[in-house]
């Protein structure tokens, strides 16, 4: 780290940063409330807007978004004629999973091995606390230069667009010069990167039935259709031998041109087996940042433990397809809807829902506010230039900001780098990172503040 007061700052306020990180990560704000009270997802919302009013923002409101949930939104202005500058966050995060995975308990932040652990210390309310120790420092060091607003959603996790329509709602509430999403992450830890691309997505959950009712295994089995064995043989259509998506009219051919992503390091990031392949073709970056990929995220069947010999009358799976730049998420839908109708076996009935849509997202690396951030990065990390990558996550709200507002530029960075194992047991964040990244925030806003006045 670097001398400079805005880094002296930002290193003094570390201890405050990680206290404010464990109240928030103590908030169970999974925006689903069969799985967690809602209440849980009010509480970190207050929290977060009695942030902002410490902060000296004005305005500061709790919006009620179209899906049930709540977004928070603050102002604070800057100097006469000054850009304004919009940050993003989340609040809400995913569900911790099988909490028994967990070292440490997923709610309660926890230091280990350097890292502080637990669910949204990185995705993303550590992307919430990284602009608070930007502008606590930017403050502390001659003032904000711009204007900013800051925008924390509630759903973001869950894909259902409350805020994406809120803000066509009021398209003047969130409009900015430039916006910066905190919420994806360095190619890894130490190497400062932006992220020019996001892949789009789509949910959609499916049902069989080919029964009245439950049979028994022994009698009916053989001749009777079970509609767990047709949804498994339809999921089955999704993939090719190679693991490749198969989506009867969707392009899985695209390539990556930018960064690349050796094997070998993508093999221990995402902690593949020894002796277990990877699926599909091409690069790793061609597959997880230029072509589609199917996941079937859920299945409700009977569990192993209780089961009973009998044939299942229905069966229900949740399918998230990820849709790169390039290709219509609406487009997508509609291809992976047709193809579950038109593969499911045996005649059985098929219904689809869809419970979450998304567009790919592509930045303009060329613009200005680019250039601010590759200095500030250069300073925050330094002999360290900024890297350019694309991410296989999706940000819906990307796409809406840039169509209500075609003129700002859109910049995404994070702490989500590899190594925090984001929506996964044991999710971590970087203090380093952290650190490193508010300080790369704070010398932007200031960079790009003298930009426009030059």
């Amino acid at each position: 780290m670097t001398a400079h007061p805005i880094s002296e700052t930002i290193a003094s306020l570390m201890p405050r940063a990680k206290a404010e990180l464990t109240e928030l990560v103590a908030f169970q704000s999974v925006a689903d409330p069969a799985q967690f009270p809602k209440s849980e997802c009010e509480a970190a919302a207050a929290w977060v807007a009695d942030a902002l009013r410490t902060e000296d923002f004005q305005d500061v409101a709790l919006l009620d978004t179209p899906d049930g949930t709540q977004s928070v939104y603050g102002f604070l202005p800057g100097p006469a004629g000054a850009p304004t500058v919009l940050l993003y966050a989340h609040y809400d995060v995913q569900p911790p999973l099988d909490e028994s995975a967990w070292i440490s308990p997923p709610f309660e932040l926890t230091e280990r091995e350097g890292r502080w652990f637990g669910r949204g210390a990185a995705d993303c309310k550590g992307g919430f606390i990284m602009h608070l120790l930007a502008l606590r420092a930017l403050k502390a060091n001659g003032g904000v230069p711009v204007s900013v607003k800051v925008i924390a959603e509630g759903s973001e996790e869950q894909g259902t667009g409350g805020l994406e329509r809120y803000a066509e709602a009021h398209p003047e509430l969130l409009a900015a010069d430039t916006v910066v999403i905190g919420d994806t992450g360095n190619f890894r830890v130490g190497l400062p990167t932006v992220t020019a691309t996001l892949r789009g997505m789509t949910m959609l959950r499916v049902t069989l039935d080919t029964l009245e009712g439950n049979l028994h295994s022994g009698q009916f089995g053989g001749a009777a259709p079970d509609a767990l064995a047709a949804m498994i043989q339809l999921l089955a259509s999704l993939r090719a031998e190679d693991g490749t998506t198969t989506v009867d009219g969707l392009t899985t051919d695209a390539e990556w041109d930018g960064l690349q992503y050796p094997e070998s390091d993508f093999r221990k990031d995402a902690k593949v087996l020894d002796g277990v392949e990877l699926i599909g073709t091409g690069t790793v970056a061609d597959r997880i940042w230029a072509r589609p990929a199917v996941t079937v995220i859920g299945i409700d069947c009977p569990p192993v433990v209780g089961a009973t010999p009998s044939l299942q009358a229905s069966a229900r799976a949740q399918i998230s397809l990820r849709v790169p730049p390039g290709q219509d998420a609406a487009e997508a839908t509609k291809l992976l809807t047709a193809h579950l109708k038109a593969h499911a076996p045996w005649g059985a009935r098929v219904s689809v829902e869809q419970v979450g849509q998304g567009q790919a997202f592509r930045a303009d690396t060329s613009s200005p506010a680019y250039t601010s951030m590759a200095q500030a990065m250069e300073a925050a990390y330094p002999g360290e230039k900024m890297q350019t990558s694309g991410m296989g996550g999706s940000i819906p709200l990307c796409n809406t900001l840039a169509a209500l507002y075609p003129e700002a530029e859109i910049l995404l960075i994070g702490l989500s780098e590899p190594e925090a194992q984001i929506h996964a047991v044991n999710e971590s964040v970087s203090p380093e990172e952290l650190e490193r990244l508010s300080v790369a925030e704070a010398l932007f806003l200031q960079n790009y503040a003298e930009s426009k006045h030059s």
